[in-house]
């Protein structure tokens, strides 16, 4: 083996950690004669030079890839940016509470103040026939009064409601004669709504169907408007209606129908407070063979309130 040889390996491993020894075995390889070798040294350089290339190779993929990946990361992060979400869109707070972040935690509180109401037609009248400035401020009052707090007028404000909307007034006597022809009314009323809706397109697939039915179809009439609504006001699922939950349809109306009141009494025939599917039935004047009870269909989707 010529003398170089020994000094050329030594060279080339070296320049794997120096780049000054790399270009030093460079101009090494530029001095070489190459017609003084012989075969086997010609094939040990051969191979030499091949694995440099080959080592090369594998290097400029190795950041081809990484600068790939980086791209590829900076893409994603400019086409699915981090969207921060507010606590608060996952929280109900309900009538007289509103949502506010402690740090990261999000909390319901009493409405720190209600808008000013000069509008008459604003007030409502709670179940103590007291005259309140507007809805916003009875359900405000409540709230502090349930988590007694500053502001609270009397404890027993825990259990305030809106009975009506308008200013408080002494209620019409609904005579017998009234109670009578009420039901009818009611049917008729629950039905014209019912249409109403659905002429303005407001009602969903299955409602829109059970309001095709009874303009098809007369002995379906006054009961699909009835289970309909009982359906609608039935918001916890539970198969009765509450007083809380007769609030939609009895506040609008109190104040124009003097017999509403005594009639959504007169529907809990059993004074137990909750308003059963039967007894809705029966204070409309309807057999319970007649009333269909569909609240499951109807239920899965968003129904409607009074228009």
């Amino acid at each position: 083996m010529k003398w170089w040889m020994p000094v050329l390996v030594l060279s080339l491993l070296v320049s794997t950690h120096n780049v000054q020894a790399e270009e030093e075995d460079m101009d090494l390889m530029d001095d070489l004669n190459i017609s003084d070798l012989d075969e086997s040294e010609e094939e040990f350089l051969r191979l030499l030079e091949e694995n440099n290339l080959n080592k090369d190779l594998q290097r400029e993929n190795e950041i081809a890839a990484k600068m790939a990946a980086e791209l590829s990361a900076l893409q994603n992060n400019v086409l699915n940016p981090v969207v921060e979400i507010d606590p608060c869109e996952k929280i109900h707070c309900g009538a007289g509470r509103v949502c506010q972040l402690d740090g990261m935690e999000a909390k319901c509180v009493c409405i720190p103040e209600c808008p000013e109401e000069t509008d008459l037609r604003r007030r409502v009248c709670t179940n103590k026939n007291e005259t309140w400035p507007s809805d916003c401020s009875v359900y405000q009052q409540r709230c502090l009064c349930d988590t007694k707090a500053d502001g609270c007028l009397a404890p027993l404000n825990t259990h305030l409601h809106i009975d009506y909307y308008g200013e408080c007034h002494e209620q019409k006597t609904c005579s017998e004669e009234d109670m009578k022809d009420f039901p009818r009314r009611m049917r008729d009323w629950l039905f014209n709504v019912m249409r109403d809706l659905a002429e303005r397109d407001e009602l969903t697939e299955h409602y829109m169907q059970m309001e095709l039915e009874a303009e098809t179809n007369m002995t379906r009439r006054w009961s699909n408007a009835a289970v309909w609504k009982w359906c609608d006001l039935d918001g916890d699922t539970d198969r009765s209606v509450s007083r809380h939950e007769l609030f939609p349809i009895r506040a609008p109306l109190v104040s124009l129908e003097h017999c509403i009141a005594p009639f959504l009494e007169s529907c809990d025939a059993n004074k137990d407070h909750r308003i059963t599917l039967i007894e809705w039935g029966a204070c409309l004047g309807l057999e319970a063979d007649d009333l269909n009870e569909r609240c499951d269909d109807i239920q899965k989707s968003v129904p409607q309130l009074l228009g």
